[in-house]
């Protein structure tokens, strides 16, 4: 029942939440953003999503033009996660949800083996396990685990803990080493 209709009310409520609650940002920081990189305060990328349809990710932009990490603003919008807020849209259109495996690059496809494929039985998220787990720090191999585990064991419960452990993150400013937090696979209480 939660993974047919419960997850995507779910997905619904914390969206528009999360739209309402950071209304302030989008208002401060297009403009801001728009001054800082002379341009289009956003960031659109397609990517591959549930059963590896391609949709277009959104994000506040962090790089220049050139692919050149932006120093300074763009870096503590990637370090506090704010980048992603307008992803919050992806979710309420259906094109994402809260949790779930996050979205790589359509140039990888080619790459993932049969078993790696199966990530897309479910919709990437906005934050999942390899997110809270160690982030950027994981193997390829590793982060395709914990997205396996993820389709594998997609409950209630399971979400509940990942966006607590993502809150907690986000609060803290804290990106998970992964040698810390490895053995996390959504059994622990959060």
């Amino acid at each position: 029942m939660y993974r047919s209709k419960g997850k995507r009310i779910l997905d619904i409520l914390l969206a528009a939440t999360g739209l309402l609650t950071s209304l302030p940002l989008f208002i401060v920081l297009p403009p801001v953003l728009w001054v800082y990189f002379k341009g289009n305060p956003f960031f659109v990328q397609v990517r591959p999503g549930l059963n590896a349809r391609l949709f277009a990710i959104l994000k506040f932009r962090t790089m220049h033009g050139n692919g050149r990490p932006a120093a300074g603003f763009g870096k503590f919008l990637r370090r506090s996660s704010l980048d992603e807020l307008p992803q919050f849209w992806n979710v309420l259109v259906g094109e994402m949800s809260i949790v779930g495996p996050r979205p790589l690059l359509a140039e990888y496809l080619p790459l993932y083996n049969v078993n790696q494929l199966s990530r897309h039985a479910v919709k990437p998220g906005m934050t999942g396990l390899a997110q809270i787990n160690g982030r950027n720090a994981l193997s390829w191999e590793e982060k395709f685990e914990y997205d396996l585990h993820y389709v594998e064991n997609l409950s209630l419960a399971l979400d509940l803990r990942i966006i607590c452990a993502t809150m907690v993150n986000a609060l803290s400013f804290r990106q998970t080493a992964a040698t810390e937090a490895l053995p996390f696979k959504g059994n622990e209480v959060c």
